[in-house]
C-alpha cells in the first residue's frame, strides 16, 4: 500500500525525513547555517527588517496604494532568525478515498535497501497504479479538519479570553512554506498565496496559478510516468508494519497519505503546518517525532561535474527547505537512469547539506531562505489586518520579481470552509460565557 498527497508538494521526486540524533541540525558557521532553538531560548525578531514596501498599484480589487516586499537575495544575507525545534503535536491519515482519519493508521516504516538495488521504478505504472485527481483543490481542509478534533491541544494556557482561538500566528502546508524559502533563489515558478485572517490566525493556502494549471493539463506521458517513478521507490523501501517487509507487488495508490502535525515559531511568528511524511525508522529506541521521519526522493543519477553542481544548487535547496521546517533530519535518495532503474542509493543528513553546497559558486543559502520567510510573514501581518473569513488577501509572486498583493471580498479565493468557521466561532463564543 502506497500513499502520498500532493497539497503539499510537486512531486517527481519528494519527501521527508529524520535525525539520527537529537542534536540541532546545523552549527553557526557565519551566517551560512541554521539551528533550531530549544524552548528557553529568547526569540529575536528578524535584525534589520526591510521597510521595503512601495505605494503603488497592485493587481485585482485594490485599494489605491499598497506595499510590495523584494525578493532579491542580498536584502536577507544577516543573521539566521531563530527557528525553534519543531514539536509534533499530533498527525492524520488519509485513506485510498481521501478520507481523513485522526490518528497514524497510514504511517509506514522504512526498509533500508542495499547500497545498488537496481530497482525498476517503470514496474506497476499500467497496471498496478492509482493515481490521485489533482485537479481538486483541498486547500487546508484536512488540516482544518485536524484542528477542529483537537483544539483543546492549541488553545492558550495563559489568555484564556484571547482573541486568538488557537494560540498560533500562522496555519498552513508545510509545501507552502517550502515555496516562500525557495522564492529567493527560483527562477522558473511563480506563486499564488491566499491569505485570510480568523479569529486572530492568519491561514495560508495556495492558488494554482495559470502557468502551473496549464503545465498540469498538458504534461506529457513521459512527465507522468516519472512523477510516478518518486511514489514506486517509496513502495520498494516502506514497509507497513515495523516487522513486516516492503512489497512491490501490491498497488501504488497515491491518495494515501501519513501527515504530521507541528508547532514551532520562526522569531516573532508562531507557527502551525503539517506535511507528508514517508516513513518512520523502524528502530525502537529512535528518538521520538518528528525526528524519527525518513524523507524518500528520486533523482537523475550524477555523471558530469556541471550535473552535481546543479543537484547542489537545485535540487538540494528544494530537499534542505522541504524537511528542515518540520524538523525531519535526513532524506534518502534513489539515483536512477534514464529508464527508471535505481542504480544507488544515498543518505543525506538535513544538518550536512550546507556543508556539501559549501564549495558551489553563487550558490543558495539557509539564511537567506529562513530571512525571506520571516520577513514575508511579518509583510503579510503587516497587510492581511481584517478579521474576516470571506477577505482573502491574494500574495503574488514571479521569479525575479516584487511579492505584491490584492484584496478580495466573497471571491472565488475564499477557502475557510462554512463548518470550520462556524465550529471555531461557536467553540470561542461558548469558551467566552464562563
Amino acid at each position: 500500500m502506497l500513499r502520498k498527497v500532493a497539497m503539499d508538494r510537486h512531486r517527481s521526486h519528494n519527501h521527508n525525513s529524520s535525525y539520527h540524533n537529537r542534536q540541532s541540525p546545523y552549527k553557526r558557521e557565519g551566517d551560512n547555517s541554521g539551528r533550531y532553538h530549544s524552548e528557553n531560548q529568547h526569540f529575536r525578531p528578524s535584525h534589520h527588517y526591510h521597510q521595503q514596501y512601495q505605494s503603488g498599484p497592485t493587481p485585482g480589487q485594490n485599494p489605491p496604494s499598497s506595499g510590495s516586499l523584494s525578493t532579491r537575495r542580498e536584502l536577507y544575507e544577516r543573521d539566521f532568525p531563530v527557528y525553534k525545534q519543531p514539536v509534533e503535536v499530533g498527525c492524520f491519515s488519509l485513506d485510498s478515498e481521501r478520507r481523513f482519519f485522526n490518528d497514524s493508521r497510514q504511517m509506514r516504516y522504512y526498509a533500508e535497501p542495499d547500497r545498488n538495488p537496481n530497482f525498476d521504478l517503470r514496474d506497476g505504472y499500467k497496471d498496478r497504479f492509482i493515481k490521485r485527481d489533482d485537479s481538486v483543490k483541498e486547500k487546508l481542509d484536512h488540516l482544518l479538519r485536524w484542528i477542529s478534533v483537537n483544539r483543546a491541544k492549541l488553545r492558550s494556557k495563559a489568555t484564556t479570553a484571547s482573541s486568538c482561538v488557537l494560540d498560533v500566528d500562522f496555519v498552513t502546508w508545510r509545501g507552502h512554506l517550502t515555496k516562500l524559502l525557495t522564492t529567493p533563489y527560483e527562477t522558473r515558478e511563480g506563486w499564488l498565496l491566499a491569505v485570510t485572517r480568523f479569529r486572530g490566525t492568519l491561514y495560508i493556502s495556495e492558488v494554482e496559478t495559470e502557468a502551473a494549471r496549464r503545465e498540469r493539463e498538458n504534461r506529457t506521458e513521459r512527465h507522468e510516468e516519472m512523477m510516478y517513478w518518486g511514489y514506486k521507490f517509496e513502495q520498494y523501501t516502506c514497509a507497513d508494519t515495523v516487522h513486516s517487509s516492503p512489497d512491490p507487488g501490491g498497488v501504488v495508490n497515491t491518495n494515501e497519505a501519513f501527515c504530521t502535525v507541528v508547532q514551532t515559531r520562526l522569531a516573532d511568528h508562531r507557527l502551525l503546518f503539517s506535511g507528508e511524511v514517508d516513513c518512520r525508522d523502524k528502530d525502537p529506541n529512535a528518538p521520538a517525532p518528528p525526528a524519527c521521519y525518513v524523507e524518500l526522493k528520486t533523482s537523475a543519477e550524477i555523471c558530469t561535474p556541471k550535473q552535481r553542481s546543479n543537484f547542489h544548487r537545485f535540487k538540494l535547496l528544494k530537499w534542505w527547505a522541504q524537511s528542515f521546517l518540520p524538523g525531519v533530519p535526513r532524506v534518502v535518495a534513489g539515483f536512477r537512469d534514464h529508464d527508471g532503474m535505481v542504480v544507488t542509493v544515498e543518505t543525506f543528513p538535513i544538518s550536512k547539506i550546507s556543508h556539501l553546497i559549501k564549495n558551489e559558486h553563487n550558490c543558495w543559502k539557509p539564511t537567506v531562505c529562513m530571512n525571506f520567510c520571516c520577513d514575508f510573514l511579518s509583510f503579510v501581518k503587516r497587510v492581511a489586518t481584517e478579521d474576516n473569513p470571506s477577505v482573502v488577501y491574494l500574495f503574488s509572486c514571479e521569479p525575479h520579481r516584487d511579492v505584491t498583493y490584492s484584496i478580495h471580498r466573497d471571491s472565488q479565493y475564499s477557502f475557510l470552509p462554512h463548518w470550520y468557521v462556524e465550529e471555531i466561532s461557536r467553540s470561542q463564543d461558548s469558551h467566552h460565557q464562563f
